[in-house]
């Protein structure tokens, strides 16, 4: 989490041992701008609130279930308090401004904090009330008493937090109001929630507290969203919160009869919203592998992967761009979002890219593009897999199947990109001396046995929650015949990283249920798929250009995870009824939501990959578009042929993955302008493109021509000669 001598502040180590091991510190969290880092008593108390998070969620999954709604609300309420417990709402003070800035927030912030303890006190009143057999709660408690105190509290705290600049060492007292006021918001929740009251939610019926609680808790959670994700999710979250109440006065297919503020907010935080698909999925399954990362992380398996990755391809032609696809792709099974692979990868191979001759812009874009595979890499393929076994009810098992061949085929283009790129310019690998020794790497093959014994236990039979289990408690037990044995004190600190790296996916699922809730209520989500129907009637092929525009404009900016379940509410539906299988419809969104990390002109992963790389954010951005364009095709790929979703026979889908292969394969030469050893002119790229998409298209016919027209490049190539372009030094 946090550490005294803030030792996370140093970026992963790009230094040499004596058995030349280039990655030291890979697992190590970078600090975010805004997080503050304790010290003394408070760092520890603050350590304590995070393994105890982590650790209830292991008990509660494995031993003592909670009732489901009451286990959502705890895990939302946990996050927002160790949320605004380290997350701070404005800057830092310089050291040259002193201790504090803007003293007054603090004065108006105890003013505040009376309300939200007030309404914290309302809460036991209530409590007391239900115990004593009162079946409706009186309206001018929960209005006056509960409701207003409530909201408030919400408001100056947030709006005290944006002010409120002090040093990083330093509690926040607005912060203070907030946690008070999630800890009332929850407690009202638990309460109502589990009599009979919950079933008058959503009608005129409800309870006014509900209302009240939901309106606090929403503002809470994109008051967190915004610290720790951005604008971004929280902009769309406003906007689809507008359209609830402007929708009635919207003309044409946007149009709905409304709902009023109490109606709408007495059922937003249910399982139709907040309490809905996502948090479910971040309270069990998310949050068990960010606890399984953590282990791996506190093992230092993240260091073992990406060293194993430079010995295995450093020596290629542009090795270490090449070391950042291998690197990428094993960090994905352990890291859930886009840009933390960046980080954690990046910080070291990006310099090295640098080293041996790539440009700034295409070294950082060759890094996100590889990141951003990670997210659909399995076993894990970040939160967005779990997602979708949620909402389609499709066993995990199965989408984890399905994704092995366009993983392949994504990886494949990638780094068929960067090997053209490499042989286009020249480019040599790394010496064997500057590369950590195979031999000794492969000795400690053993720290996959974690991952593997995941995987065996998914295959198994074993529901997700007690095979993530298993992974993790063997990750500690593999740690014991390692380097970096896993004690009482590393088991711990893996606990507190979990209860830290949680936070961030766990509010971002919450403000994404907000999103999830105005689309099912409003029914915005039917509208759009007749809109999607309509499009259909004149081409299948445009209904689905359209719904891969809308997937990435609404996943611009956003963590894949946000991206996905947006996107699943609204587009996916339309798909389905277009007549496409559910998977193949989930995927198609899921691809375009997690490549939307890497599509200008708001591209998370690629901004992440230049502030380590020194380019320009927008060319970095362009970059990796062009190095990830088969991600942008693969996805039309899944509806005209089935196989590559592992929906066939074993011969059409080797077929189908060969042909698919030498398809991403040309249209790789055709982008970067370099096939069969010598470069290649316009009207020859223009070709390959051609060829490229015959082959992927998947029928027989086309495979053929795809074919025959390859073999006429091959010779058209050869006929050229190795002297029309530059030299090729040997993979």
């Amino acid at each position: 989490m946090t550490t005294e001598n803030h030792k996370n502040d140093q970026a992963p180590t790009v230094a040499e041992d004596e058995d030349h091991i280039l990655a030291h510190d890979v697992d190590e969290e970078p600090v975010e701008a805004n997080r503050r880092q304790y010290t003394g008593w408070l760092f520890y108390a603050v350590s304590a609130m995070a393994i105890l998070y982590s650790a209830f969620h292991l008990y509660t999954l494995n031993i003592a279930p909670l009732e489901t709604w009451s286990f959502r609300i705890v895990h939302v309420c946990g996050a927002l308090i160790l949320g605004f417990t380290l997350f701070a709402g404005a800057r830092f003070v310089a050291e040259t401004e002193g201790a504090a800035r803007h003293r007054w927030t603090t004065w108006l912030a105890a003013v505040a904090l009376l309300p939200a303890l007030y309404a914290l006190y309302q809460t036991f009143n209530i409590h007391q009330l239900i115990a004593a057999g009162t079946v409706r709660i009186p309206p001018e408690i929960e209005t006056w008493h509960f409701g207003w105190p409530l909201l408030a509290a919400t408001a100056m705290g947030i709006v005290l937090s944006w002010f409120h600049q002090r040093r990083r060492s330093m509690f926040s007292l607005p912060d203070l109001v907030l946690i008070v006021c999630a800890v009332a918001s929850a407690t009202y929740f638990l309460e109502v929630y589990n009599t009979q009251m919950r079933m008058s939610t959503g009608t005129s019926f409800a309870p006014i507290g509900i209302s009240f609680s939901a309106i606090a808790g929403t503002a809470l959670i994109m008051e967190m969203t915004r610290r720790v994700a951005g604008m971004a999710l929280v902009v769309i979250a406003l906007i689809f919160l507008g359209y609830v109440f402007a929708g009635p006065y919207l003309p044409g297919f946007l149009g709905y009869p409304g709902l009023s503020i109490q109606r709408f907010f007495s059922q937003v935080y249910t399982d139709a919203g907040v309490l809905g698909p996502t948090t479910a999925v971040s309270s069990t399954y998310i949050i068990l592998f960010i606890i399984f990362a953590a282990f791996l992380q506190a093992s230092k398996v993240g260091d073992y992967f990406v060293n194993f990755a430079f010995a295995a391809a450093g020596r290629s032609r542009g090795g270490p761009a090449k070391v950042s696809i291998f690197a990428s792709g094993l960090m994905g099974m352990i890291n859930g979002t886009s840009a933390g692979n960046v980080v954690s990868t990046g910080s070291l191979t990006i310099p090295l890219m640098k080293k041996v001759g790539y440009k700034k812009r295409t070294a950082g874009a060759v890094e996100a593009a590889a990141s951003t595979g990670g997210q659909i890499m399995p076993p894990i393929m970040g939160a967005g897999a779990f997602i979708m076994a949620e909402i389609t009810g499709i066993p995990y098992t199965e989408i984890a199947i399905a994704a092995i061949i366009p993983a392949i085929l994504y990886f494949a283009s990638v780094y068929f990109m960067v090997d053209f790129e490499a042989a286009r310019l020249g480019m040599r690998g790394m010496r064997k001396d500057e590369l950590p020794r195979l031999s000794k790497l492969i000795k400690q093959v053993y720290l996959f046995i974690p991952i593997v014994i995941l995987i065996y236990a998914l295959f198994m039979g074993y529901s997700v929650i007690r095979a993530g289990t298993l992974a993790t408690v063997s990750a500690a037990v593999v740690s014991w015949i390692s380097p970096n044995k896993m004690g009482i004190r590393a088991i711990l600190r893996a606990l507190d990283l979990a209860g830290l790296m949680s936070i961030q996916i766990i509010v971002v699922c919450a403000c994404a249920g907000v999103i999830v809730g105005v689309i099912s209520l409003t029914g915005v989500g039917a509208r759009f798929s007749s809109l999607l129907l309509g499009v259909a009637e004149a081409s299948q092929l445009l209904a689905l250009i359209f719904a891969m525009f809308i997937s990435i404009l609404l996943g611009m900016g956003m963590p894949t995870t946000a991206a996905y379940a947006v996107a699943a509410s609204v587009v996916a539906p339309g798909l389905v009824q277009l007549g496409i299988e559910p998977l193949t419809a989930h995927f198609f969104v899921f691809y375009f939501a997690v490549v939307s990390a890497i599509t200008p002109p708001v591209a998370l992963a690629s901004y992440a990959a230049a502030g380590i790389s020194g380019a320009n954010a927008m060319e970095t951005s362009v970059s990796s578009f062009r190095i990830g364009l088969a991600a942008f095709i693969v996805p039309f790929m899944f509806f005209y042929n089935g196989a590559l979703l592992m929906d066939a026979g074993v011969f059409e889908i080797a077929r189908a993955l060969i042909t698919a292969t030498i398809g991403v394969y040309l249209l790789s030469g055709g982008v970067i302008g370099w096939i069969f050893r010598v470069v290649a002119p316009w009207f020859t790229r223009i070709i390959l493109i051609a060829a490229a998409l015959l082959m992927i298209e998947g029928g027989l016919y086309t495979d053929l021509a795809g074919i025959a027209v390859a073999i006429v490049i091959y010779l058209m190539q050869k006929q050229r000669g190795p002297h029309h372009g530059e030299p090729v030094r040997a993979s």
